[in-house]
């Protein structure tokens, strides 16, 4: 959408960003998101106040939020879709700075103007005077309720002409006067006389009193949930120092992140040689400051001070199990087993001990021998199925044909 055919009406950045915040939440977009959200914000930080205007700056944004560029891209793309951004310049390859009598290279940069769509206005009530991008929200405050505080009524003074004209009920767009708004603690004018008998005072029995109490009894706790204390924090800046200055990979967050990370240690009372070597090899593990330099390092010791937090705890969870084990031939399940074993060894009949079990090498042995027809022959008469499984159907038949030849000849 270009500025001359879009439906959505000019904006600064506040409400623009107001309006997003509501276009999204409403899911007027099915795609739209928190990330969409962030490319907002981002956008809105760089807009221009009186018009609304901001350039594109896909490398850069995707550089502060950490995303790739296709993810900015497609979520341009979506804010345009909702009728909150139109543009005010297409980016082309064409040189800017040949144009101003400069040397090298520079291509028409994007910019785009913050707009908000009609649906945001109809859901919000807002009179709109024009169409497209030169329309603009009209307020009356002629029909906003009075919030005044009651006062006793005075006999009007009339010192108008008798000729006046009473136009109260034509409407009218002209820029309204200025109202006063009565705020909450404001000093109030009673009689001329500037006096604070009506401004609202806490009292210490008050819900509010109470509610700041308690939030400032509260103790603040380390990322470990260490409750923070003078000396460990102390101890926790020192060794914030000492990182920064021996782990240069670190150098990149501030002395304040470091020192709040490192009030864990400080709570533990690490020495300056322990915290070092926790952040040099919390380095090596993700090879950080050699193929990566991270853009958070203190979210880095964070995570492993972390990782090594849970690994302690399970340490010391698996000690506690050992130390307070059963060996298996006291516990239940092992003395269950025992009395099975026992049953078993009682109930067990001699044959079934010392019956051998067959292999395959067994009964290929036994049928490579035919001339042992008439053992094999007593053995099918004696236990068919055995002799079955031993020698085969083939031996088999064939020692019972021999074996009935024998007899018929005798």
């Amino acid at each position: 959408m270009e500025l001359d055919t879009t439906a959505s009406r000019h904006t600064g950045p506040r409400n623009w960003l107001r309006s997003v915040e509501w276009l999204i939440a409403a899911d007027l977009h099915p795609k739209a998101n928190q990330t969409t959200l962030a490319v907002a914000c981002d956008l809105a930080k760089r807009m221009d106040y009186s018009t609304g205007h901001v350039r594109y700056d896909l490398e850069g944004t995707a550089a502060r939020l950490d995303i790739d560029r296709s993810n900015v891209k497609r979520h341009v793309s979506y804010l345009r879709q909702l009728g909150a951004l139109a543009w005010a310049q297409r980016g082309t390859r064409r040189n800017v700075r040949r144009e101003q009598g400069l040397p090298g290279y520079a291509a028409t940069a994007t910019v785009y103007a913050a707009a908000i769509p009609a649906a945001y206005d109809h859901a919000m009530g807002h009179l709109i005077v024009g169409t497209g991008y030169g329309a603009r929200i009209v307020k009356d405050y002629r029909e906003m309720p009075d919030t005044r505080p009651s006062r006793t009524p005075v006999e009007p003074v009339d010192n108008a002409p008798s000729g006046r004209v009473d136009n109260s009920a034509k409407r009218s767009f002209a820029p309204p006067s200025l109202t006063s708004a009565n705020q909450e603690g404001k000093v109030q004018m009673v009689g001329g006389v500037t006096t604070t008998a009506t401004r609202s005072h806490k009292t210490a029995n008050s819900p509010s009193s109470k509610t700041t109490a308690q939030a400032g009894s509260k103790k603040r706790a380390t990322l470990l949930g260490a409750i923070v204390t003078a000396a460990g924090m102390q101890l926790g800046n020192k060794l914030a120092r000492a990182i920064r200055r021996r782990a240069p990979w670190t150098r990149k967050a501030t002395h304040d992140q470091l020192r709040w990370v490192c009030a864990d240690m400080g709570e533990q009372q690490w020495t300056e040689d322990q915290a070092v070597r926790f952040a040099v090899e919390t380095g090596h593990q993700h090879a950080a400051g050699f193929a990566w330099q991270p853009d958070h390092p203190h979210r880095l010791i964070a995570a492993a001070l972390r990782t090594a937090e849970n690994s302690q705890q399970d340490q010391a969870q698996v000690e506690f199990d050992v130390a307070h084990s059963v060996a298996w031939e006291d516990s239940t399940a092992g003395q269950e087993a025992a009395r099975l074993s026992s049953l078993t060894a009682l109930f067990a009949t001699a044959d079934t001990e010392t019956e051998p079990q067959r292999s395959d090498e067994d009964r290929l042995r036994a049928r490579l021998d035919w001339n042992n027809w008439p053992a094999v022959a007593h053995h099918y008469a004696t236990d068919p199925d055995d002799a079955l499984d031993l020698y085969g159907v083939r031996l088999c038949t064939y020692a019972i044909r021999m074996d009935s030849r024998q007899g018929a000849s005798a």
